[in-house]
């Protein structure tokens, strides 16, 4: 773990607190079955808010390739994952008039779900991800990516060989990168003069609004508002002109930008209404944050008292979802292998290893059927939906969803 000594945005010291989880494992690092019983490595996991920018982040950080070079996580397996890249794709060819002389370039590119779109188009890709496996199965599924973590060495490399993006995407990666401004100006570079960057990232205010304290995990060093992440653009010479709220990761920002100055794409009003209702909702005053951690204590509580009701009164609990947010959710509230008998998940990847710390084991969804369990707790609440959909077979034999967040529900199919 390495300590900063003042912000990773603006050098200020790092002074206020937001919540402190204690020592956590990391999310993502999946346990195989047969390790032994010893237990799993445990970091410090606390949050402060920068008192001079309001950039949020973690105090320490994990190294990026304990966690990133070989990765659990693939985008394709969620049916709204697909859907969501298929929209944005469509939308994105044809605001942007890219065609068969277009390149789009995706950092984070994953196992290619989003760049799959773009070449059944016609249109170049590059994906960059620096998890060997998920880069592996972006190739096979003809996606072209680069195994490399992305900063300005990478993007100046990409330069030197013509590849400049008419459409740069990072989804959903910009919080797990500890050298903020080395990626920034890495995005910076890889953007064609005329090109158009696109970001999404988890919205600071929909976590503070929604008790959602297990997004926070060692993988994700910031937390952004709009307003914060225009600053951070804005000094790598990158400015924003529009902004769309999405409901993804419980609610999201895609922030659209182009390099200051090239005038290609006028200012929509919507950053300004996007900042006006992060400036009502306290974001500017530091202290706001700190309701974060009464928030996690209140979702961590509702939980452990269902599982402590739920032995009590002989019910079998299992779960659905080997997210990181699952693993941040149950270590918090203690639960183990006594409390939940496995956890469901349709990722292969996954299958056959065990949660970080609590050490529950991951099966195929199929195995419900067979454990028949009393209730199902769905740890990804932000695709409750999907899972619930999918796995309405409970209700065959009586059983019940329960959603943890950002209130305890108790559902039946």
């Amino acid at each position: 773990m390495t300590r900063p000594v003042a912000c990773r945005f603006c050098g200020a010291d790092l002074t206020c607190e937001a919540c402190d989880f204690g020592d956590q494992p990391l999310a993502n690092n999946l346990v195989p079955m047969d390790a032994p019983a010893a237990p799993d490595p445990r970091f410090p996991l606390r949050v402060m808010v920068c008192p001079a920018c309001l950039l949020v982040q973690l105090e320490q950080t994990a190294e990026p390739a304990a966690m990133f070079a070989d990765y659990s996580y693939l985008s394709s397996v969620s049916a709204f994952w697909r859907d969501h890249a298929a929209r944005f794709a469509a939308v994105a060819v044809d605001r942007f008039g890219l065609t068969g002389e277009s390149l789009v370039i995706e950092v984070g590119s994953n196992d290619g779900t989003l760049l799959g779109q773009f070449v059944a188009c016609g249109i170049p890709c590059l994906g960059v991800d620096p998890a060997a496996n998920v880069a592996a199965e972006a190739r096979r599924r003809g996606v072209p990516t680069l195994t490399a973590f992305f900063g300005e060495q990478t993007a100046a490399a990409l330069a030197r060989d013509g590849k400049r993006a008419d459409l740069l995407v990072a989804n959903n990666v910009l919080a797990h990168v500890p050298a903020l401004m080395d990626f920034v100006r890495g995005l910076a570079l890889a953007l064609a003069p005329g090109g158009v960057l696109s970001i999404e990232v988890p919205h600071v205010l929909a976590m503070l609004e929604g008790a959602q304290f297990d997004t926070i995990y060692h993988e994700h060093v910031f937390y952004f508002s709009a307003s914060v992440l225009r600053r951070v653009l804005a000094a790598a010479g990158l400015a924003v002109f529009d902004v769309q709220t999405l409901a993804t990761h419980g609610g999201s920002l895609r922030l659209l930008a182009q390099h200051a100055g090239s005038g290609r794409h006028p200012a929509t009003r919507s950053l300004d209404r996007v900042i006006a209702a992060e400036r009502a909702a306290g974001l500017e005053r530091p202290e706001r944050y700190r309701t974060l951690a009464d928030a996690a204590a209140r979702v961590v509580g509702g939980l452990r008292k269902f599982l402590d009701r739920a032995r009590m009164d002989g019910a079998t609990v299992a779960a659905y979802g080997a997210a990181a947010k699952g693993t941040m959710l149950l270590n918090a509230a203690g639960a183990g292998a006594a409390d939940i008998m496995f956890v469901a998940d349709a990722n292969p990847l996954k299958q056959g290893h065990r949660m970080p710390g609590c050490r529950i084991p991951i099966v195929p969804p199929d195995r419900l059927a067979d454990a028949r369990p009393d209730f199902l707790l769905v740890l990804p609440w932000n695709i409750a939906d999907e899972i619930m959909q999918a796995t309405s077979f409970i209700g065959a034999w009586g059983g019940r969803f329960v959603v943890p967040s950002p209130v305890l529900r108790v559902i039946a199919p």
